[in-house]
């Protein structure tokens, strides 16, 4: 007998936490993080986490299940999500992620492949290389050995540059080579995909420089130095190439002023919006609504509804 979940997705800043608590109180639903920065301990204020007050009232798996020294990849993800998922559809609730990382969503849905393991020679001459000419650089490299990855990417993406560097190298195969061999473990499981927008494109830039301007109000450098003073935590730990974290780094390192560690979070934020976007008009079966139009929740509520039977 098959299970439903319903995947709640859409670019940063579009609400889709208020969308996910609001669906909690119609429906029997359990909210499971899809998000690959909120998954760490500490990393509260530069990650829009919801409070503790708001996580108690409605508790939200795969939420501060890492410290930030340590990695967490799409492949641990689906393997939790899927518990999750289980756990859920076992006391007779309905499963609902919600988050705007994408690559899961994708990698939960669609499968992912069995990738070679992290080799750390390749990887360091990665970075040496990145140090010398810019990834962008690397970026126009991976272009030429895996075209169908790099078009996805942004030049600057380093994580996923150098992963997807790192695979070709060791194997000799493109890591879209790779993925073409996926297979996802959730055959027995029924997705509704719903996707959040915001309209007009300017209103969701506004909304991002405001939470940006939120989180610095917030105490996001105060954040940001006590990440730093933790001895296993490096510039280029997963965990602190994450939007707005990377460019303070660098802000507190004396590399930027901090107009412009805030412009360049902007920046970088307003393109994984974009990336984000992207990617959801590429989901099949997705209900699109406009998350700020008046009546919004109650237009996902009947879908919901009629969907669920």
């Amino acid at each position: 007998m098959s299970a439903t979940a319903v995947l709640l997705m859409g670019p940063t800043a579009s609400g889709k936490t208020d969308v996910a608590i609001s669906l909690c109180k119609r429906f029997p639903c359990d909210i499971i993080s899809v998000d690959s920065a909120l998954v760490y301990r500490g990393m509260n204020i530069g990650t829009a986490k919801p409070d503790a007050q708001t996580l108690q009232r409605t508790p939200h798996q795969l939420v501060d299940i890492r410290d930030p020294e340590d990695s967490y990849s799409a492949g641990e993800f689906v393997r939790d999500a899927r518990a999750a998922i289980d756990m859920s559809v076992a006391k007779g609730r309905i499963p609902l992620l919600a988050g705007g990382t994408m690559m899961y969503f994708r990698a939960l849905t669609e499968g992912i492949a069995d990738l070679p393991a992290f080799d750390a020679a390749t990887r360091q001459q990665i970075d040496a290389e990145a140090d010398a000419n810019g990834w962008p650089y690397l970026h126009a490299e991976l272009s030429k050995v895996d075209p169908t990855i790099a078009a996805r990417l942004n030049p600057n993406d380093s994580q996923r540059i150098q992963r997807a560097l790192e695979v070709f190298r060791i194997s000799g195969k493109s890591l879209s080579d790779w993925q073409q061999n996926a297979v996802a473990d959730v055959a027995d499981v029924d997705f509704i995909k719903i996707g959040l927008q915001v309209e007009p494109r300017s209103l969701l830039h506004q909304r991002i420089e405001m939470r940006l301007e939120q989180m610095v109000a917030a105490g996001f450098e105060d954040e940001m130095h006590t990440l730093r003073a933790r001895p296993g935590i490096l510039q280029d730990s997963s965990a602190m190439r994450s939007v707005g974290y990377r460019q303070f780094w660098r802000y507190l390192d004396g590399d930027y002023a901090l107009q412009e560690a805030r412009d360049r979070a902007l920046f970088a934020t307003r393109q994984l919006a974009k990336r984000q976007l992207t990617w959801l008009r590429s989901e099949k079966a997705l209900f699109s609504v406009d998350a700020l139009e008046a009546g919004a929740i109650d237009t996902i509520s009947a879908h919901l509804a009629q969907k669920l039977g």
